[in-house]
């Protein structure tokens, strides 16, 4: 398994990727890509670590596993490919930042713009058997996503957690740094987002949070037409 990243993770990472239980993982999922289907595509297992430097993070949201459907996942949390129809979940986070912005409803599910701004859209666990949702649960994910976290914990910058469901929220406690903001609500899933997820404006809220101490604003934005 590929375990270069190519940014400064590699080295804030190095000790996690000598460590046995990452050794038994790689095993694991080496095995599973050769036996089954595997999502993401392998190169794109790292993808969201690739994509957002820890220097340049400066929104945290977390995913639980990638989508497990054919042509979906590529490595960020809630994106899916170009092409592919725009899931339930992340239809109503357009939703929500429409409300909250005004920007209009893209066509497309494809995020890599907010893992560019410094968002990095980092799912739990990071590889998923095809048609198989939660398969790579328990298999060492979670504990070097809990690290990656702890990584950004030890931060003096600000950063800003958008915890969204009881999953996400289950890492909070790694999130101790006083200087780091939480916003949580609910899932946006279609069974949780009208319980308050709708209406907790977590765009606005953390480029307000980003303003007040002189950081660059994300720009939310997400194209309605494909380049």
């Amino acid at each position: 398994m590929i375990t270069v990243v190519n940014n400064s993770w590699d080295e804030l990472l190095q000790k996690e990727f000598q460590k046995e239980y990452f050794k038994t993982l790689c095993s694991h999922v080496e095995e599973a890509y050769e036996n089954k289907q595997i999502y993401p595509e392998k190169q794109n297992i790292f993808h969201a670590l690739a994509s957002t430097p820890v220097e340049k993070t400066k929104v945290v949201i977390l995913g639980q596993d990638p989508y497990h459907g054919p042509n979906q996942a590529h490595g960020l949390s809630f994106s899916v490919k170009r092409g592919v129809k725009v899931p339930p979940s992340l239809r109503n986070i357009y939703k929500e930042l429409q409300s909250d912005l005004g920007y209009a409803i893209p066509h497309h599910g494809f995020l890599q713009k907010w893992a560019d701004e410094g968002v990095l859209l980092l799912n739990t666990v990071l590889t998923v058997e095809a048609h198989k949702p939660n398969s790579h649960k328990g298999i060492g994910w979670e504990l070097f996503t809990d690290e990656v976290i702890r990584t950004l914990n030890n931060k003096n910058e600000p950063i800003i957690y958008m915890l969204w469901g009881k999953h996400a929220q289950a890492k909070e406690a790694l999130i101790s740094n006083p200087n780091h903001y939480i916003l949580k609500s609910p899932h946006p899933s279609p069974f949780s987002a009208s319980k308050g997820f709708f209406g907790s404006r977590p765009f606005s809220k953390a480029n307000a949070i980003l303003k007040q101490h002189g950081k660059e604003e994300v720009d939310w934005k997400i194209e309605t037409l494909e380049e």
